[in-house]
């Protein structure tokens, strides 16, 4: 199981991510990583308080813990197929250099956003020892 200093810490860097890419003075592709960032985190909290872990060293891991949201903290489907994505779209604007769009830009924006809700809602409902509230 994680560690509630652990969980809170993670969850804080999600937030600042996800301010951070709200950011408009600085670009579309740093906005779009800070928001995917969050995501990530958010998908990294489920595993945590579920006493999961991915090895960050291993190819695949972003796939794993954003696939498993379904069953970690019961996101829908068709929520995890656009996280998915994104993922895949971080994975091009990374490593072949394409911009993000505008599009793009915004449903990473909404999607972080409506993840991070729902991580913070379901940690205090499902883990509240984690979030210090027990």
């Amino acid at each position: 199981m994680a560690e509630p200093v652990a969980v809170r810490k993670l969850l804080e860097s999600a937030r600042r991510n996800l301010a951070d890419a709200g950011v408009a003075e600085i670009s579309a592709d740093n906005r779009f990583d800070a928001a995917y960032k969050c995501i990530m985190q958010c998908a990294m909290l489920g595993l945590w308080a579920n006493g999961y872990r991915t090895s960050t060293s291993q190819p695949g891991h972003h796939q794993t813990a954003i696939q498993c949201l379904a069953l970690t903290m019961g996101v829908s489907r068709d929520d995890v197929i656009v996280l998915d994505a994104l993922r895949r779209q971080r994975n091009v604007t990374d490593y072949e250099g394409d911009p993000v769009s505008d599009a793009v830009l915004a449903s990473c924006l909404d999607e972080a956003a409506k993840l991070l809700g729902h991580t913070e809602h379901w940690l205090r409902n499902s883990h509240p020892a984690l979030m210090g509230d027990a």
